[in-house]
């Protein structure tokens, strides 16, 4: 009996790496803390009312950011273990394996486990604000969506302590993710962990599109709308058509793998470059997924801290839209090597480059934004300049790989690596760590000290050139993407040390955001006027944080950057050109925990597909289904805010007004 535990303990948890008992010892003491907390401060019923159930669409969007920020940790670290293997040629820190683990959960988790529910969690924060809406269309959808994602990241992240990551890269391309070649569960912990929290982000698209579509303001029309709203829709848009490829993508990988399927294995009549057309049929939009939004916030930040209206915002909407549309005609220019012909090939090169026209076009209007305006250099202003030239050079190197001959010289090399990250980091992430900055005050009603943000905003852009910039030149000089070992004659130690050093400063730059975070919740610069940048758009009229209802009485929209223009119709001793309306009884949903236990149903299905444990898996669809039978007959689903009691919350927030 104990020898068959002995078994199944040694084959069930990952034993035999000394770093994945440090995690284990790190995750235990973690629990045991949260834990510790919760209870002497009794603060479960607490933490159960007020944020496990909630559909508020602002506490949804802050639980979205809590998450990202602790993936972005753990995506972080992934890549500080790879750079710390390969400063140096013949480092014997991780094995091929383990290294080969490591740069596959680094992508997934980076890109569907950091950046998504960081964008996801500003679309929650702002959305409604700016178009004056009380919330989203579908409240209780959203907070499936949110318990979806952190469920599915979960499962995912699980597999680093039980049973063993996956190791066929971020993409798990064919025939790697196949039983044939990734016997072990990592591959179906991989599959499991994007399938359930992929449901959640096609879920997000559909709400925001109904929301910008049918919940804006009085008055707001379309092209009255912020941009940070128009790249919304964009996103959401590529989203409801781009994820359903990857979720029947995964669906048909996992039937080869769990009902002996052939749709990807050539020995059975299927074939692998299937996979790799459908994996970056998705995977391609994606990337623009993640951007647009981060565009949308650069002109947010410009024009309010160039205290001017955005340069030609109609080209900037018809850029956004084109960029969407062209986005899923570009996929094949990630494998111009696989030997389609030099007709295919021309054609998505010509599709590439052409999707750089609408991109140049909003740097130039953010550009003539700036020009002539009173600038203030605060730190989500420094993170847009930033971005500029950063992306432009990332932009560049991006034509140059669209170049179909010489993308015979880049391909799978660490050029392309430096191209990827140069767009990703210096496009997604300098534009959400920009959003962040600019709207932390409305969420929380109290700013983030700009001393420590200006220390790692030049931290993270010291590290990141000199992190990736060697990349570029190592990749021409045929150093490949996926090497974990090296020897001294390749030539390669100065310029990978130089690399490395670079990423550890980025990481330097990450702790310093933790600890502008812990220093301005201790030391709060309260605002006390709701609107602390002097900002332009509708989230800036209400107290922050803002309550509950959003708005008392929805406001009336006459002009794009409604809020700006009335500051000045004041500032001018003009009449404002709106109607007071009375306050009446606000609709509001209920909360319901129906979210969160289908989650963790779909959680539990999903572990129980992992080991073919039917016994797990069974049960947690039948929870699914339940759970949607329950809320299909659940009627009491809402409520009205007296107005008496809108009165007294809004004599409360505005008078420390």
């Amino acid at each position: 009996m104990l020898d068959n535990i002995k078994e199944f303990a040694s084959e069930f948890f990952v034993t035999g790496d000394p770093l994945i008992y440090g995690a284990d010892v790190s995750i235990g003491l973690a629990m045991i803390a949260i834990i510790t907390v919760l209870t002497y401060f009794k603060k479960w019923g607490w933490l159960w009312r007020e944020w496990l159930t909630t559909v508020d669409h602002k506490r949804v969007g802050i639980m979205y950011i809590i998450a990202s920020i602790l993936m972005l940790f753990r995506g972080g670290v992934d890549a500080l273990l790879m750079r710390t293997q390969i400063a140096l040629p013949d480092i014997q820190f991780l094995e091929a394996e383990h290294y080969n683990q490591i740069f596959t959960t680094h992508g997934v988790i980076m890109i569907l486990f950091m950046a998504m529910p960081l964008m996801f969690g500003l679309f929650n924060i702002v959305v409604p604000l700016q178009i004056g809406a009380r919330d989203v269309a579908y409240p209780f959808l959203n907070s499936l969506s949110f318990w979806m994602f952190f469920f599915g990241a979960m499962l995912f992240n699980m597999s680093f302590v039980i049973g063993g990551s996956p190791d066929a890269g971020w993409l798990s391309y064919a025939p790697l993710s196949e039983l044939s070649h990734s016997p072990g569960v990592g591959q179906d912990f991989y599959i499991w962990g994007i399938q359930i929290s992929g449901i959640g982000s096609l879920a997000t698209g559909i709400n925001f599109i109904v929301t910008i579509l049918k919940m804006r303001a009085p008055g707001m029309k379309l092209m009255q709308m912020p941009m940070f709203s128009w790249s919304v829709l964009s996103s959401c848009v590529t989203i409801i058509f781009a994820f359903p490829i990857l979720t029947v993508t995964l669906a048909l990988l996992f039937l080869d793998r769990y009902l002996g399927a052939h749709f990807f294995t050539l020995d059975g009549g299927g074939n692998p470059m299937m996979y790799v057309n459908l994996i970056w049929m998705w995977g391609h939009p994606e990337v623009y997924i993640v951007v647009l939004p981060a565009f949308g916030i650069f002109s947010e930040v410009v024009a309010t801290f160039s205290k001017k209206k955005l340069f030609g915002y109609k080209s900037m909407v018809f850029a956004m839209m084109i960029i969407s549309v062209l986005s899923f005609f570009t996929w094949l220019h990630h494998f111009f090597t696989m030997g389609s012909g030099a007709d295919v090939n021309a054609f998505f090169a010509i599709t590439t480059m052409l999707i750089a026209i609408p991109t140049g076009v909003k740097i130039f209007n953010w550009l003539f934004t700036m020009f002539r305006g009173r600038i203030t250099f605060t730190t989500p202003m420094l993170w847009t300049l930033a971005f500029i030239p950063c992306f432009v050079i990332g932009g560049m190197t991006g034509v140059l790989l669209s170049v179909a001959p010489a993308d015979f010289q880049f391909h799978n090399s660490y050029f392309l690596i430096a191209h990827f990250h140069q767009v990703l980091i210096g496009g997604v992430a300098f534009g959400y760590f920009a959003g962040l900055s600019y709207w932390w005050p409305k969420m929380f009603g109290f700013k983030l000290n700009e001393k420590l943000g200006k220390w790692a905003f030049w931290l993270w852009n010291i590290g990141f050139y000199v992190c990736f910039m060697p990349q570029y030149f190592l990749g021409l000089d045929g150093m490949t993407r996926r090497v974990s070992e090296y020897s001294w004659d390749m030539g390669w130690g100065p310029l990978n040390l130089v690399s490395t050093i670079g990423g550890f400063l980025m990481g330097i730059g990450f702790l310093f955001q933790v600890w502008q975070i812990a220093h301005s919740i201790k030391f709060m610069e309260r605002d006390t006027t709701g609107d602390p940048w002097n900002g332009r758009t509708l989230e800036w009229s209400i107290p922050s944080p803002a309550p509950l209802y959003n708005f008392a009485t929805l406001p009336q929209v006459k002009d794009q950057d409604d809020w700006w223009e009335d500051k000045q119709r004041k500032q001018q001793g003009l009449p404002s050109l709106k109607t007071p309306q009375p306050i009446e009884p606000i609709h509001m949903p209920k909360n319901s925990a129906i979210p969160f236990i289908k989650s963790l149903c779909w959680f539990v299905a999903g572990f129980g597909f992992v080991f073919d444990w039917l016994f797990f898996a069974i049960p947690g669809m039948i929870g699914v289904l339940i759970c949607m039978l329950v809320r299909s007959f659940s009627y009491d689903t809402d409520y009205y805010i007296p107005v008496d009691e809108v009165k007294r919350t809004e004599a409360a927030l505005r008078g420390t007004n």
